[in-house]
């Protein structure tokens, strides 16, 4: 978030900063970025990892997820180039759903300002997430009785990623103060300072708090691309350890109601599908859906899972435990209604983009519900002009 870095597959620790403060990809030797709403593209030598020549600017008024450092840009080893001009995101807003898919009810205002992450607080009474205010993403709070957003975290950084304790007094999120975003917590009455509870190397983004308190879930990325899960212990030697660490990429972990369970999200058969393993010891796996699945959530009795599906679509995944308390036996994913949450299921930087009920009857949705998408451009062959 403070420039963007290129980094070698072949030489590990081989990187180097680029002099871009937006999001860039890397394709038939040359680097894409943009900087103030245009689209630039520059000779890149792969080597030295290095800008050649001058920039020359390709297009204007390109999408920017505003203070994100995410641009709607897009290209391949092979050459083609997409990019989306207008409005990245739209209007926002956090709907009320039933199963049926019926809009039952509003939290808060139209917002303009691509509020993201939310995270319902044990008792429903208030969100946490995340709002960008002048180029500045920090951390709010809503009340989902009155609608009132109160501002949490004033750092002028990234402050990102907020989930709460399980007895609702405390938020742990990421901010990069340092330079990589590390794990603070911070009591959600204002009185206290924030506390740093973990700065390693790699960048971390907390996912979740176990019910009893005693573990952190979060994911880091050790590897280009490739995010792991890690849990920190929240008492005792205070070590983190890995839960799921290999070449594929885990996301946004979930603790089951009784602490027993993680659920989450790899895509190790080639797209994304949501997984269930025992914790601590991960003593076993079972993979919970058949057609590709992101952003998972649990039912708060334990009895079944949710997910949205790559065409957007709302899934509940019903499941028991065996008899021997050691196994996990799902059944068929049931569709139930068609989201609009901006980004689709997976959602790149982001985590999940709604919230369950506590009886699993209702869902909160980071909702799309103005500002139609712009079409996409694509662009073959591309070459900078002698």
């Amino acid at each position: 978030y403070r420039g963007v870095y290129v980094a070698s597959l072949d030489e590990p620790g081989k990187q180097r900063l680029l002099d871009t403060e937006t999001a860039a990809v890397v394709a038939s030797r040359h680097l894409f970025f943009v900087q103030q709403g245009t689209l630039f593209g520059q000779g890149f030598d792969m080597d030295r990892l290095e800008l050649v020549g001058s920039p020359v600017s390709i297009a204007e008024h390109v999408a920017l997820a505003t203070g994100l450092n995410l641009a709607a840009v897009s290209s391949s080893a092979a050459g083609p180039l997409a990019y989306r001009t207008g409005d990245a995101g739209g209007q926002r807003q956090f709907l009320w759903f039933d199963r049926s898919g019926k809009r039952v009810g509003t939290v808060g205002d139209l917002d303009v300002e691509n509020p993201y992450n939310p995270q319902l607080s044990p008792d429903g009474q208030r969100v946490a997430l995340n709002r960008t205010m002048n180029g500045n993403a920090d951390i709010w709070l809503l009340d989902t009785g009155s609608g009132v957003l109160s501002r949490f975290t004033f750092d002028r950084v990234l402050d990102a990623y907020p989930i709460w304790s399980p007895d609702a007094r405390r938020l742990v999120f990421g901010s990069n103060r340092t330079g990589v975003v590390d794990l603070y917590e911070k009591p959600v009455s204002g009185v206290g300072m924030e506390d740093l509870l973990l700065a390693t190397p790699q960048a971390k983004v907390p996912l979740d708090w176990s019910p009893d308190g005693r573990f952190l879930l979060y994911r880091v990325e050790p590897r280009a691309a490739s995010y792991d899960l890690w849990a920190l212990p929240m008492e005792g030697d205070e070590k983190p350890f890995p839960i799921v660490q290999t070449n594929f990429d885990e996301r946004d972990g979930q603790f089951s109601p009784d602490g027993r369970w993680i659920a989450y999200e790899s895509n190790q058969s080639g797209r994304f599908e949501i997984y269930v393993q025992s914790f601590p010891a991960g003593g076993g796996k079972w993979q919970m859906s058949t057609n590709g699945c992101a952003q998972v959530r649990w039912r708060r009795d334990g009895k079944e899972l949710f997910c949205i599906g790559l065409d957007g679509r709302l899934l509940a995944v019903p499941f028991q435990v065996g008899s021997d308390g050691q196994a996990v036996e799902p059944s068929s994913p049931v569709a139930l209604f068609a989201t609009r949450i901006p980004g689709g299921a997976i959602q790149g930087a982001f985590r999940q983009q709604y919230a369950v009920s506590p009886d699993g009857q209702r869902f909160l949705i980071n909702s799309l519900i103005a500002g139609a998408a712009s079409p996409i451009t694509l662009v073959l062959n591309w070459r900078p002009r002698p």
